[in-house]
């Protein structure tokens, strides 16, 4: 995971899931709206798990 990506998971949870799925992307961004740590979090989870 690049510094560039962990970077984006903190300022603009969205976009940094952009190339995960739409899933992923709807996911964060409510998770965004409802408060900015828990779109961070799963935002930062989803881009670090190397299943994906």
């Amino acid at each position: 995971m690049s510094l560039w990506r962990v970077l984006l998971c903190i300022f603009f949870p969205p976009l940094a899931v952009l190339d995960k799925g739409c899933g992923s992307i709807l996911i964060v961004f409510i998770l965004w709206c409802l408060g900015w740590i828990p779109g961070t979090i799963a935002a930062l989870i989803i881009v670090n798990n190397p299943n994906r």
